[in-house]
């Protein structure tokens, strides 16, 4: 499996999961998401799965400074609703790395380690999501504009030709560089495009 190289050097989060840990499935349910694992589940790289995966990554950070997060234990608040642009994307890669979902995740065994109600839409939030701690209910709002992180000019022409379907097989490949040269530099800028508060 080829894919751009700047995936094997972006950031990694470790979470420790308890439910993971009770089910045997990694030693002493310490668990670790790399942005590749992120790209799998989504089926592609680009400007919102980059950042809903760093707003996450920067949230936790600030949420378990000293410790390491403990997946399962983090409500989510999301100022749109699911059905609005790309709500749904970047809820579902904040799903897959805090395991926080809405009425769909796992409801727990005797009332433990429920993932469930976690994640909530349509909040009143003066960011774009929220990230809350269950155990002590701190919290930290966190926003995302990668707009100063600019694409070549060329993309624009590229993608009218792909829709337009006229585009050379060349002309398809180099759109999708320049594509992840973006997404490579949004990383490259993670601490311009989010905002934590």
């Amino acid at each position: 499996m080829k894919y751009p190289t700047f995936f094997n050097t972006t950031p990694t989060v470790v979470l420790r999961d308890p439910l993971s840990n009770l089910l045997g499935t990694f030693e002493d349910g310490i668990v670790e998401f790399t942005y590749l694992d992120i790209v799998k589940s989504a089926g592609h790289s680009c400007p919102t799965v980059s950042g809903a995966y760093l707003m996450t990554i920067k949230a936790l950070e600030a949420l378990y400074p000293n410790e390491i997060p403990t997946r399962g234990n983090i409500e989510v608040a999301i100022k749109n609703d699911i059905k609005e642009g790309v709500t749904g994307v970047i809820s579902n890669v904040i799903t897959q790395i805090t395991g926080a979902t809405d009425i769909s995740g796992f409801k727990g065994l005797n009332g433990k380690f429920a993932r469930n109600n976690l994640m909530h839409f349509n909040s009143d939030i003066d960011s774009e999501i929220k990230f809350t701690r269950l155990d002590n209910q701190e919290s930290v709002e966190v926003s995302y504009n990668p707009s100063s992180v600019k694409g070549d000019p060329k993309q624009q022409e590229l993608m009218m030709k792909i829709m337009q379907g006229v585009a050379t097989k060349e002309e398809t490949i180099l759109f999708g560089k320049l594509w992840q040269e973006r997404v490579e530099n949004i990383f490259k800028k993670a601490d311009e495009v989010i905002t934590i508060k």
